[in-house]
């Protein structure tokens, strides 16, 4: 009698099913706002990075085709306000450099997606990678360039742009020559986001060609600025106090944990 007379409590949906959901939602949300908030401050105050945090746990709380283009739009944003706030600070030919040469890799990055071997090759560069922010850290100015070197810089950015292509990780040959060359921390930040902003707008390119821009990821896009505009100021304000030497420690530390990230990725998806 009771269950006819209140259909709400004891029907199909009662109203406590509604409540957990909507507590669902809520917890859901302020995951993925965190994980934003804590990747913008590593990308604002190192230039890199956030491929440690954004993704990895993005997809813990939404599908990999929304945690993909919601972390590129979420980087064209960051960059956007980065070359904004630090212009005066990129270096121009560095950048384009690099982005250049990137496009000529991104076709090998694909070829090396569908190859039989990729799990091989990107245990093969995760290693060269830890190996070589380890030896930084043991001998930390054992390797500086003084000037600007044009064949490295153009290798740079083609190694940039097949890791790009392959696994979605431009970061670490572009970290390798900004710390070879010994860029301040202003330097290194603001020419990272100079490469990645026009980068990371034919990613989304990409995306949306692919009709994976979607009003999903725009939505949590739009939920994400709230806490990605203050995290940014936060991470300029602490690339500002670090000195060069402490500054690359913290780079080779990030190289070393990319390494190993890619190593660990490689033999997990091999077994």
């Amino acid at each position: 009698m009771l269950e006819e007379a209140c259909p709400a409590l004891f029907g199909r949906d009662p109203w406590w099913h509604f409540l957990f959901r909507e507590i669902s939602i809520h917890a859901s949300l302020l995951l993925v706002l965190a994980i934003v908030f804590v990747a913008t401050v590593i990308r604002s105050a190192f230039g890199f990075g956030e491929a440690l945090i954004a993704v990895p746990l993005l997809v813990l709380c939404m599908p990999l085709r929304v945690a993909a283009p919601l972390a590129v739009l979420l980087s064209i944003a960051i960059a956007a306000m980065v070359v904004a706030q630090d212009w005066r600070h990129v270096h121009l030919r560095s950048a384009a450099g690099l982005l250049l040469a990137t496009v000529f890799g991104i076709p090998l990055g694909l070829l090396v997606l569908t190859n039989g071997h990729q799990e091989l090759v990107k245990a093969g560069l995760g290693i060269l990678i830890a190996l070589f922010a380890a030896f930084s850290l043991a001998a930390r100015d054992a390797l500086r360039l003084k000037n600007e070197h044009r064949a490295l810089l153009l290798l740079s950015g083609f190694l940039a742009g097949i890791l790009g292509g392959a696994y979605g990780m431009n970061g670490p040959p572009l970290v390798i020559y900004g710390s070879l060359r010994g860029w301040s921390p202003q330097h290194f930040r603001a020419t990272l986001q100079a490469y990645f902003l026009p980068a990371s707008i034919l990613g989304m390119i990409g995306f949306w060609s692919a009709g994976l821009w979607t009003r999903t990821v725009t939505h949590e896009f739009l939920l994400s600025v709230p806490v990605m505009l203050p995290a940014v100021f936060l991470g300029r304000a602490i690339n500002h106090r670090f000195s060069g030497a402490a500054f690359l420690r913290y780079v080779y530390c990030g190289l070393l944990l990319l390494g190993g990230m890619l190593f660990v990725e490689a033999v997990t998806q091999h077994v």
